[in-house]
């Protein structure tokens, strides 16, 4: 047996017919994939197949040649996975696991590109995150740095304390 319409809650709301939505249980506030944010999963989600494709073929076909480059190019794909898996999840928890990969993506984006340009040798095959990102558009430097600020950008804010009368 179905529940008639008017007992049902609003799929798209998660409110009961004829409520309006508050400001907790609106689903825009939870999703992080809203404007720009559809725009960075997007590219989260290409820079994921890239790196997955570009460090499955390598540590299959030479791995041993440079396993420190393949092995990081393999770490920034589960790095670009997981962001763009938080991004579309949503919520808080997912917002900030965001902002920590993003934060990380960051640092070792940065590290590693200098480290490319300080000590060549050390990687005789390029990573993802070699020389800033130069092989992906300067992508990968740009990413985390977009993430960070629409990640703080879109905090949920705190609920509003019950006043004492």
């Amino acid at each position: 047996m179905t529940e008639p319409i008017a007992d049902r809650a609003d799929a798209a709301t998660g409110t009961a017919p004829g409520t309006a939505p508050g400001p907790a249980t609106a689903p825009a506030d939870t999703r992080l994939v809203r404007g720009p944010g559809l725009l960075l999963v997007w590219l989260y989600g290409v820079m994921s197949v890239g790196a997955v494709s570009r460090s499955v073929l390598h540590i299959v076909t030479d791995f041993d040649e440079a396993p420190l480059a393949h092995g990081l190019s393999a770490f920034a794909a589960v790095v670009y996975v997981f962001i763009t898996y938080t991004l579309v999840r949503g919520g808080e928890t997912a917002r900030k696991a965001g902002l920590v990969c993003c934060a990380a993506e960051l640092a070792g984006v940065l590290i590693v590109g200098t480290w490319t340009l300080v000590d060549p040798s050390a990687f005789p095959d390029s990573t993802v995150w070699s020389g800033y990102g130069w092989g992906y558009v300067f992508l990968p430097v740009l990413l985390p740095v977009t993430g960070l600020l629409w990640l703080r950008r879109s905090r949920t804010p705190a609920p509003a304390a019950a006043s004492a009368v």
